[in-house]
């Protein structure tokens, strides 16, 4: 950066000493203007790569542990084919058909890494490195052994803590901001690959936000450091020396390095590992919604400007989203202050709000932002045990048919015969879609043969010909898209209908 100024202000010099009136006095406004324009124009550039990273791995080495697990496995029956074929090969050699006894239990080991982040001993790696593990070894750095308990683990994000005893504080890592980590900053990370302990690589952050269909909260940090099996479980860390992510996956065809690595970011890991250290369970927060994503077609059909937000499909009865004002067909556009700009980060960060706070959420209803503040439960499986699909609506007692054929669409209300037919609920009310035209445009869409609508643009329907009312009234006023909300099986869902031309 002052090499960047430097060589302008000396340009721009040459310049000004030509200028009339005070050329000295020129010269140094010139510089002192330019100096001045390039701090307030030019963003912060990002450091350039260091001449060398010994000081900063002599530094993080002793921080980084290698871990050993091993376990009992049961035989689980395919031994039985090979004392079958022993047994024929003894009954040839005269030997009475008795073969050796097979052992009916195996111990399985594997290989991991992690790091200490206190320096009493408490040790973070990935959970599929220690899950199901009978014994588990931790090796420091100075090659000491000690036998490590868990403390908690997390199969949602593959996050595990561990606890070893000493008699001496061990270095500890401290953790960094991956939020604020940049693409194509430089990273260090090390791990025990292949068993190779203390092996350090460098590379760049790749990408952000890479979800790999990990797990529910995926949000994975990307990373061209040379990355292997065996450093699962290891550091990712910034030049600053502190923890910007734990290294988790790779991707590989041929199972080594290709230059693709995976590493939980830490603003994730740290809450899962302080909720560990505390409860020994992660306690996560729970709004109690069912949601989906809102494409190009559905923001039209809401009157959205853009698509973005997560959709409310459902809500779970008696929870929080319910008891806060939150209604179905709701999309969360905010939440405690921050954009969801699209449906996979809700659940993240509703996880990552602590149990019992408040917090703001900025919703889209009918054309126009709400602000609702909702009061955060937390997510166990008593909470998820299902969405609140109760509608007090009145029910409809005689049966009526309708069609829109240039939507390819027949329609019938809900009749006994019909519920039967379908095998509904008696408290579910909406339209039944009886026939699909395969190449219409409402099969196009995603109906199916059995679907119940139960809204048209967040407003009930229970007679089909509500909906043709709808599409009618829709067209009037130049729109081109309406919006379902749709029952199919037990779940709710969102579908936009393009009306194409009448």
């Amino acid at each position: 950066m002052f090499d960047l100024i430097k060589a302008s202000a000396q340009q721009n010099s040459s310049k000004a000493a030509i200028a009339p009136g005070r050329p000295g006095l020129a010269v140094l406004q010139a510089g002192v203007l330019l100096i001045i324009g390039v701090l307030l124009t030019v963003p912060a550039q990002a450091r350039s790569a260091p001449d060398s990273f010994a000081d900063l791995a002599d530094e993080l080495l002793p921080t980084v542990v290698n871990i050993s697990t091993s376990q009992v496995i049961e035989d689980d029956g395919r031994l039985d084919n090979f004392e079958e074929l022993f047994r024929e090969f003894f009954e040839r050699r005269g030997n009475g058909g008795e073969s050796p006894d097979f052992p009916r239990q195996r111990r399985t080991s594997s290989l991991g890494s992690g790091f200490i982040i206190d320096s009493s001993g408490y040790i973070v790696t990935n959970n599929h490195v220690v899950a199901e593990a009978d014994e588990i070894t931790v090796r420091l750095f100075d090659n000491t052994a000690l036998e490590a308990e868990i403390v908690g683990t997390d199969d949602k994000t593959d996050l595990a803590l561990l606890k070893v005893e000493t008699d001496r504080d061990l270095p500890a890592a401290k953790w960094g901001d991956s939020d604020s980590a940049r693409v194509g900053e430089w990273i260090l990370a090390i791990g025990n690959p292949y068993g190779l302990g203390g092996s350090v690589t460098a590379g760049i952050i790749s990408a952000r936000q890479r979800d790999i269909n990990a797990g529910p909260y995926d949000d994975f940090l990307q990373t061209d450091a040379s990355i292997n099996r065996g450093n699962s479980g290891g550091p990712t860390f910034d030049m600053d020396g502190r923890v910007i992510g734990v290294n988790t996956a790779i991707f590989s065809p041929s199972g080594g390095s290709v230059g693709i690595g995976f590493a939980i970011p830490s603003a994730m890991a740290r809450n899962v590992i302080d909720s560990l250290k505390e409860h020994g369970e992660v306690r996560r927060g729970w709004l109690g919604v069912q949601i989906q994503t809102v494409t190009e077609e559905l923001a039209e059909g809401l009157r959205l400007d853009e698509a973005r937000g997560a959709l409310v499909a459902s809500l779970f009865e008696g929870g929080p989203a319910e008891r806060g004002g939150i209604q179905q067909g709701d999309v969360i556009l905010e939440f405690d202050g921050r954009e969801v700009a699209t449906m996979r980060e809700l659940p993240r960060m509703v996880a990552e709000t602590r149990v019992g706070r408040d917090v703001d959420v900025v919703v889209w209803r009918r054309g126009e932002e709400r602000t609702l503040s909702v009061t955060l439960g937390e997510m166990d499986d008593e909470a998820l045990s299902g969405p609140n699909s109760e509608d007090t609506r009145d029910p409809q007692p005689e049966p009526e048919s309708g069609s829109l054929d240039d939507l390819g669409l027949e329609l019938g209300s809900l009749s006994e015969e019909r519920r039967n037919e379908f095998g509904l609920a008696r408290d579910v009310e909406g339209v039944l879609v009886t026939e699909l035209d395969p190449l219409g445009l409402a099969a196009e869409a995603g109906l199916q043969l059995g679907d119940v609508i139960a809204e048209v643009d967040q407003e009930p329907v229970s007679r089909p010909s509500e909906i043709e009312e709808h599409v009618a009234a829709a067209r009037q006023e130049g729109y081109r898209v309406i919006t379902l909300l749709i029952l199919r099986g037990n779940d709710y869902l969102w579908v936009a209908l393009p009306l194409g031309e009448e």
